[in-house]
């Protein structure tokens, strides 16, 4: 079968298409079929205006026109579309979603913070993380910011916080954020025991991309600071031309990066696990479980 996911994120919108390839209901994988990723940057209108404006929500219908058309070419069988952060926060967020449902008859759905965690971390499988260990995953978006703290493989607690790498540009409240998320981890984590960090995002998937990681190798906390330090020392226009960046991801690398040192720095974790999964994968992995697998299991 075929799947696809439309993530609606505050720093850009993506379509992923994916086919399962099922070899027996305990072995199974993901082909990806495509990847379509558009700089709509909602987080912009809505962290200053508190709304999307006029001319976005017209790119927006656009792109799910496409989007449409594109999951027609590719036969998907199955789809959920989802946004996160500044939709949430959006005044006209539930016209928006009305609006998109008229032209292009797909229904957005606006999940909450806890959802989108849970879609997220659902994708891990927990598989290749050593069980007898603790973690905390860190989910760093444009609007907000998820946490998890995971003891001997159970989700102990979690939470979402509003800070995140296109709000954090606005400077809006970021330092008090940053405060309430060190409370929250000094209040539910005990500092006694070992952890580590995994890390999602666009922004800790370059960052761990730029710092030339052996594949699926940890990174560490110093490797961290050392390459938001190296591409500190470029302005925005020679992050693009130098670095490759997108312009998009080129502007709020940093601040991303800032949040992931913050929660290390206060849980004392020395390493970061990079699984370079998102929302994307976690709607389309539970759309398998519903659609696909469960009529395995029966």
């Amino acid at each position: 079968m075929r799947f696809a996911a439309i993530d609606i994120g505050s720093n850009a919108i993506r379509l992923l298409i994916e086919e399962s390839v099922v070899l027996t209901k305990d072995d199974y994988y993901f082909k990806k079929i495509s990847l379509t990723r558009i700089p709509i940057r909602l987080g912009k209108d809505v962290f200053s205006k508190g709304f999307i404006t006029k001319k976005t929500e017209k790119k927006l219908v656009q792109a799910f026109k496409a989007f449409k058309l594109l999951m027609k070419i590719n036969e998907v069988h199955f789809y959920r579309a989802c946004a996160t952060s500044a939709m949430r926060e959006a005044t006209n967020g539930n016209d928006i979603c009305q609006s998109i449902l008229n032209e292009t008859n797909i229904n957005l759905e606006i999940i909450s913070g806890k959802e989108e965690a849970k879609l997220i971390f659902s994708n891990f499988h927990l598989s290749s993380i050593d069980a007898s260990k603790n973690y905390v995953f860190i989910d760093v978006g444009g609007g907000s910011t998820e946490l998890s703290l995971i003891e001997n493989n159970i989700k102990t607690s979690s939470k979402s916080f509003k800070i995140g790498s296109v709000r954090y540009l606005t400077g809006k409240e970021a330092e008090d954020v940053k405060l309430q998320m060190k409370l929250w981890l000094k209040e539910n984590y005990t500092k006694n025991d070992e952890i580590r960090a995994i890390g999602t995002g666009g922004s800790i998937n370059k960052l761990y991309n730029i710092s030339k990681h052996d594949f699926n190798a940890p990174m560490t906390y110093q490797s961290l600071c050392n390459i938001i330090d190296h591409i500190s020392n470029y302005n925005y226009e020679d992050r693009i031309r130098v670095l490759k960046l997108k312009p998009d991801r080129a502007d709020v690398i940093i601040p991303s990066g800032e949040i992931y040192k913050m929660v290390m720095q206060s849980t004392g974790a020395n390493e970061i696990i990079v699984p370079k999964v998102g929302l994307s994968d976690g709607i389309i992995y539970n759309l398998f479980l519903d659609k696909e697998l469960s009529h395995l299991n029966d």
